[in-house]
């Protein structure tokens, strides 16, 4: 797949493969303690800049990973947001992490639509997870406005696989006659 031209839009976001250029705002969101409360806490500049190179080879390794959200308007970039599968992930998810001087716009459950559309039409997913902090009431919610139901308690990979989490989800069947009803 030629990942150079890879990008979705909607109608207030472009969704492409993080680049360089994103890092700063990247760091920016790595270091605010409250967006990243439930995504594993803070990240120092250091660790941001592999977080981000993690992200673009996830491209190459896998041919899917997180997009970068770029806001049309202000061709700001607001968040990362997509198709992710890390080794000992407990399925294929499309997550989301938007800065939060984003937050309450609606982009969370925009772009993950579009992200699950791809996720479906091009990877060939039969279902889509989101794993959730219990705590987490505003993903939670995002999940919901996605047609996501609540599917069972998991576990994340090692660092992370003390704290369980909620795994959400649904499948294609799913996804598919719910457009069909709300396009």
């Amino acid at each position: 797949m030629d990942l150079s031209d890879l990008q979705l839009e909607t109608p207030r976001l472009l969704l492409r493969l993080p680049r360089r250029d994103d890092y700063e705002a990247w760091a920016a969101f790595g270091a605010d303690e409250e967006a990243t409360r439930f995504i594993g806490g803070m990240q120092a500049r250091s660790p941001a800049w592999r977080s981000l190179a993690a992200t673009l080879g996830s491209w190459h390794l896998q041919g899917f990973g997180m997009f970068s959200v770029i806001e049309k308007a202000t061709n700001r970039w607001v968040g990362r947001v997509g198709p992710w599968q890390p080794e000992g992930w407990p399925g294929t998810e499309v997550g989301w992490s938007i800065a939060r001087e984003a937050w309450g716009r609606g982009y969370a459950p925009e772009a993950a639509a579009a992200s699950t559309d791809w996720a479906f039409d091009h990877l060939g997913w039969s279902e889509v997870i989101h794993t959730i902090d219990p705590d987490n009431a505003n993903s939670k919610t995002v999940a919901a406005k996605l047609g996501s139901a609540y599917l069972r308690m998991g576990r994340l990979p090692e660092p992370h696989h003390e704290k369980p989490v909620e795994v959400w989800g649904q499948t294609r069947a799913q996804w598919q006659a719910r457009k069909a009803v709300h396009p």
